[in-house]
């Protein structure tokens, strides 16, 4: 039977453009649709998308399925009329996942270990513009293209090999997810009538790790969550944009509070160093990269949130001040904590126990709710996204973002998040530096695979196929290359890790010094070996946008 294969070229806002493989049938007139092609389906169905061209009425359209894409819609390029967010949507994301309790927690961590304020407050604000730099850049092609970071990191890890990232991303956005749902377990706990919280439902249980009472807290915190997100990404950014003046109002009163109540923060400001300057270097690095750590899992996927946004400058200005956002609350963080040793006579860090202290019913209601309200914002957004889009990824015709959500938060549970809480050492030095060896290389091969291998040009079309005619198929979906390289930032880092955990105790100095500052070393290594690779033999084919 003879056929004729016509390629339209569809211009469409949300990418730079896309093509739809069609088959003409010479005999019966009719027009077959390519069923891999995930862009061929809305434009030739929906002939009233002013963004397609028309189809002759002559040829009736045959071949088409319910579904016939193997990629799920939640991955699918947003379309012009979902690209909403604003600036200050894009700062408001961010004022809700700075003020929370773990920013409040990592920053009086560095005067535990003996910086002064000022040292503490560098230390965030510069670690923090390491941390903007990557995450512009990583949003640009989420912006550009209106893709989510799991379909990105097809380009640079291929077509299957994406799921290595991006379930890697999902791993440990599960494990803060508990994190955060625990803290705000906490935050219920604190609610509960004093009689509740002396009676044998407080006992630990040895096999759970915790008391029946604190664990059915957690529950309650994780089941609310869960029901914001089933809203999916409209409800979040809802969430977001009216919450953040909320936060901020709460911040300042307790910090005003703090101020009034302690006479001053004149302590805090005249309290030196307690290191001498080689201790301080010793303690500066490691600190430095827990600090990057910290949002080092946003900078990845941060396409998931820019790809809403409606242009690169929206994206840039609105995470202009997420330095300033940290910076602040940081301050405020220290501020209060060293507030407290005037008021309560010892230093109260825990800012939960802290507005357990303060008393009054309805102080401690406005307390909790702006507790609770801190740690949704930054858990949602910075926990939930990421997990769930990896699922969708990894099979999407079982998985959607509400469904990815559930299994992301039910992971949470198994990761026992108050197991990881158990001190602040295994916080910040096990939890913090030892996921960045991981983070560090998946940013270093997405950054240098979108800006020195393909020049920012990317076949969005192509990113959607799973099949050896797709130039992001490489080596049977996996780009070995990319693989290589992730693999080359891991391992110098792996020695230092298992010092720290204890498992080793005779490591050379130079892998203790590599995990102090995983962050760095891994993203450096891995950067400069997949470009070397990439130089040596090419990196697919030399691909143009269509």
């Amino acid at each position: 039977m003879a056929s004729t294969y016509l390629r339209l070229h569809l211009h469409r806002p949300c990418f730079s453009s896309t093509t739809a493989g069609i088959k003409i049938n010479s005999k019966s007139k009719s027009l077959r649709l390519n069923k891999h092609h995930p862009f061929s389906y809305p434009a030739l169905l929906h002939s009233s998308n002013p963004h397609f061209p028309s189809l002759p009425s002559k040829f009736p359209i045959t071949g088409v399925q319910s579904n016939p894409s193997p990629n799920n819609s939640d991955l699918a390029p947003t379309p012009p009329s979902d690209r909403t967010f604003t600036a200050h949507d894009m700062a408001s994301l961010w004022v809700g996942l700075v003020v929370g309790v773990p920013t409040y927690y990592l920053a009086g961590t560095l005067v535990d270990l003996g910086m002064s304020w000022i040292q503490a407050l560098s230390t965030v604000f510069l670690a923090n513009l390491v941390v903007l730099l990557t995450l512009v850049l990583s949003a640009v092609p989420g912006a550009a293209h209106g893709i989510p970071f799991p379909v990105l990191a097809r380009a640079a890890f291929g077509s299957r090999g994406a799921h290595v990232a991006s379930l890697l991303r999902a791993l440990v956005g599960c494990g803060w997810f508990g994190i955060e749902s625990w803290i705000g377990g906490r935050a219920v706990f604190l609610l509960l009538p004093p009689q509740f919280k002396s009676s044998s439902f407080l006992s630990p249980i040895p096999w759970l790790g915790t008391s029946l009472l604190e664990f059915s807290c957690f529950m309650v915190f994780w089941s609310a969550q869960l029901a914001i997100v089933w809203k999916g990404m409209d409800g979040i950014r809802k969430l977001e944009k009216y919450s953040a003046p909320i936060l901020i109002f709460l911040t300042c009163s307790l910090l005003t509070w703090a101020y009034v109540k302690a006479g001053g923060f004149g302590k805090m400001l005249s309290l030196p160093s307690r290191l001498s300057k080689p201790e301080f270097w010793s303690i500066f690095f490691p600190s430095l990269t827990a600090n990057v750590s910290f949002w080092a899992t946003v900078a990845i996927n941060i396409p998931d949130f820019s790809r809403y946004a409606r242009s690169q400058k929206d994206q840039i200005l609105g995470q202009a001040g997420m330095p300033i956002f940290m910076g602040l609350f940081t301050f405020a963080g220290l501020a209060i904590t060293s507030a407290t040793e005037v008021i309560f006579g010892r230093v109260i860090s825990d800012p939960i126990q802290l507005l357990g202290k303060i008393g009054g019913l309805s102080t401690t209601l406005v307390a909790i709710f702006g507790i609770s309200l801190a740690t949704i914002t930054t858990n949602i957004a910075a926990n939930v996204v990421a997990p769930a889009n990896a699922l969708v990824n990894l099979n999407p015709r079982r998985f959607n973002f509400a469904t990815g959500a559930l299994v992301t938060a039910l992971l949470g549970i198994a990761f026992q998040p108050w197991r990881l809480l158990s001190s602040s050492e295994s916080f910040v030095y096990t939890w913090l530096l030892g996921y960045s060896a991981l983070m560090g290389p998946i940013g270093g091969v997405l950054l240098t695979d979108y800006y020195l291998v393909k020049k920012m040009e990317l076949d969005v079309s192509a990113l959607y196929l799973d099949d050896p005619t797709s130039p992001y198929y490489y080596q049977k979906g996996f780009n070995i290359k990319a693989l290589v390289a992730l693999l080359a930032g891991v391992l110098p880092i792996i020695p230092g890790f298992l010092q720290k955990v204890g498992v080793s105790s005779n490591t050379l100095e130079v892998f203790v010094v590599a995990y102090n500052n995983a962050w760095f070393v891994s993203f450096f290594i891995s950067s400069a070996v997949y470009w070397l690779l990439c130089q040596y033999r090419g990196s697919g084919k030399n691909l143009k946008t269509i």
